[in-house]
């Protein structure tokens, strides 16, 4: 372990909890963001099917000379 040396400054028992701790904080707001800006997780996570988007058109060939 690299950073081994953390530990006799920090106590596990305060470290790790703050840790794990910003960890799961972080993974709740990134969670959270994509439910608030986007439609189509929330509907999915309500069960709801999601049409898929229509295929883009493909570009026209080029004229003949």
């Amino acid at each position: 372990m690299n950073q081994g040396k953390l530990w006799t400054v920090v106590n596990p028992t305060v470290g790790l909890p703050l840790l794990l701790g910003g960890v799961a904080t972080m993974a709740f707001l990134v969670h959270f963001a994509v439910l608030q800006n986007t439609t189509w997780v929330s509907a999915f996570m309500n069960g709801k099917v999601v049409a898929a988007a229509p295929a883009p058109a493909a570009p026209a060939a080029p004229a003949k000379k």
